[in-house]
């Protein structure tokens, strides 16, 4: 069985600074020294105790106060491990649906706040901090909960005093407001930081795909870099601020950092010890009514105010539903489940369409080619199947683009998930080619089952024109020994658009059928002024407009050609004349051919 410590982490107590210093231990950093808060909770010195409307993600409700065991699981599973075995300890698999959740999320920030270096190993921590993973992963095909995860009310009696903000309409409390979701926002703090994770046009602190983009965001925000240790802790102090909490965090971001795997939703551990039940336990062993046999105290309170009266204890719990324990009082058991398997007393979840999927097909997608800088055309459809080859609706398909390439999905990640629709089909959102050529390879895998996946083939090529054109008609001519007075410009077109960034070769041909570079006419100059009838590495502007430089002509009278191609086989030849200037003028009407003595060779100047 894997070791445990530190189970429970007692404010005040002795046992506090074994917990602490086993948490520093896996964090490998040195934490600053606690002090207490008016409402008995730790917080990091130097920091003055989180008020009620600092916007603190949670409120600083309670948390789940449970350690990672100390063996990690290493060598890291693959992600798609099977069971948890004594080298895969069960704390270090997360539900499918939430890993992709926390994955998604960090990969939309690494696109859009790039600065922040967000790690899906943070919001997997504080979702095992703040739920145990959203209760084991206990969430429907759209990543909403299956009932709602609430915090206590937030009254003041033992917890921080914050009036209801959203009338009851995700706490249903219109008179308090209550932590919500897997991530645990307090309902003012949702208002503004609330994300919309799953495409759905909601956002919902209920749905785990939301609740993580929300998260994500609201670590990244300050201008933080993340992977600085100390804007990690700002980051993490900001969500609860608590030193136990931020150590707790620490401890379960190395631990995920060591190896992961997947296992089904809803099968995964629940939290056991709570940071109030601790506090409670604590005063409890001390006081008179401990020590008589029987006495307890009452069933689904916190009891931190002394009296009885305390918020209730179900954070998280799953309004509306029997507690996992079975003892009535909605705390959570003290002993945590070895394993991801169900306990007798857990609910068992209903079959779901994941379970009926034994393959993935591809259906009918095309081949996958763009130039770079492009979107492709064709987009990856794959369909679920059950067995028998029957589709299967409502099936999460995660895509990922694997290999070295900077080619990403509409919105600026590697990963996409999708729902199947009524015919079973999870259609890829666009792909967008980067500048890197070259193939890749984009892997479609089921959420939550591990099944064999597909793999589609995909190429970048370089960007091309099909067509050139010059953007004047005007002759290019010059006298031997001369300058041309017009440079040469040319436009590339794809299928008729602006051809941007497109490589091109300008050469002085020797004739319409000899490709070969001309030793005499016509030439550019190189930087050192020497004559040059070859240029390489040109590129068409975002207008695909190319201007080549100057020409200039030797001493060779004649017709010339300039040849431009470019990627693509766009070719344009272009003429050039070299010619000796015509002195030949006839006179105008009326004047005579004889010079007048005043313009005379002979004539002698004025005196």
């Amino acid at each position: 069985m894997a070791a445990y410590f530190g189970r429970r982490l007692y404010k005040g107590a002795a046992t506090t600074a074994v917990a602490a210093a086993a948490v520093a231990a896996l964090t490998a950093s040195q934490a600053p020294g606690n002090t207490v808060d008016g409402q008995d909770r730790p917080t990091a010195a130097g920091t003055a105790p989180a008020s009620d409307d600092d916007g603190a993600a949670t409120g600083n409700s309670p948390y789940y106060t449970d350690l990672p065991p100390l063996n990690s699981p290493s060598p890291a599973p693959s992600a798609t491990a099977g069971p948890s075995t004594p080298q895969t300890p069960a704390e270090a698999g997360i539900p499918a649906t939430v890993l992709d959740a926390y994955k998604k999320a960090a990969a939309e920030l690494r696109a859009g706040k790039p600065g922040c270096n967000l790690p899906w190993e943070l919001l997997a921590a504080i979702g095992k901090v703040e739920s145990g993973q959203a209760r084991g992963g206990r969430v429907d095909a759209e990543g909403t909960t299956l009932s709602r995860i609430l915090g206590p009310v937030l009254n003041g009696s033992g917890f921080a005093h914050i009036s209801d903000t959203d009338h009851g309409a995700y706490d249903g409390d219109t008179t308090y407001d209550r932590a919500i979701g897997p991530m645990q926002f307090i309902p003012s703090t949702w208002a503004w930081a609330g994300r919309d994770g799953n495409g759905d046009g909601k956002k919902d602190p209920n749905n785990i795909y939301d609740a993580a983009l929300a998260a994500g965001h609201y670590l990244c925000r300050n201008g933080w870099d993340l992977s600085n240790a100390a804007d990690l802790d700002k980051a993490i102090l900001s969500y609860n601020n608590s030193q136990d909490y931020l150590n707790t965090v620490r401890s379960w971001l190395e631990y995920y950092r060591r190896g992961t795997h997947t296992i089904p939703d809803g099968t995964g551990p629940l939290p056991s010890n709570r940071s109030d039940d601790t506090a409670r336990t604590h005063r409890a062993s001390s006081s008179p009514a401990a020590s008589t046999p029987g006495a307890s105290p009452r069933p689904g309170r916190s009891g931190k105010d002394g009296n009885g009266s305390g918020g209730a204890s179900d954070k998280p719990s799953d309004a509306g539903t029997t507690p996992a324990t079975g003892n009535g009082g909605g705390s959570p058991s003290r002993t945590p489940s070895p394993t991801p398997s169900r306990s007798a007393s857990q609910p068992t979840m209903p079959p779901t369409p994941t379970d009926r999927v034994d393959h993935l097909a591809d259906a009918h997608t095309g081949k996958l080619t763009a130039m770079a800088g492009d979107t492709f055309a064709q987009r990856i459809h794959t369909r679920a199947e059950t067995e028998a080859g029957a589709a299967v609706a409502k099936v999460r398909v995660r895509f990922t683009i694997i290999g070295d390439t900077d080619t990403t999905f509409a919105g600026g990640e590697k990963v996409a998930t999708v729902l199947t629709d009524t015919t079973g089909v999870a259609v890829a959102p666009a792909l967008r080619a980067g500048e890197q050529t070259g193939g890749f390879t984009v892997r479609a895998l089921v959420v939550g089952r591990t099944v064999s996946g597909l793999e589609y083939k995909a190429t970048v090529t370089e960007r091309a024109a099909d067509t050139l054109t010059r953007t004047s008609d005007t002759p290019l001519t010059c006298t031997p020994g001369g300058a041309f007075a017009d440079r040469v410009e040319v436009r590339a077109t794809y299928r008729g658009a602006a051809a941007d960034d497109v490589a091109a070769t300008a050469t002085l041909v020797t004739s319409a059928d000899d490709p070969a570079e001309n030793d005499k006419g016509p030439y550019f100059k190189d930087a050192d002024g020497k004559p040059v009838r070859t240029l390489k590495n040109l590129r068409t502007d975002d207008k695909g407009l190319l201007t080549l430089p100057k020409l200039y002509a030797d001493d060779t009278t004649g017709t010339f050609l300039l040849r431009i191609i470019t990627t693509g086989g766009a070719t344009l030849t272009v003429e050039l004349k070299v010619a000796p200037a015509d002195t030949s003028a006839e006179p105008s009407p009326g004047t005579s051919a004889e010079p007048s003595p005043s313009t005379s060779a002979d004539a002698s100047p004025s005196a």
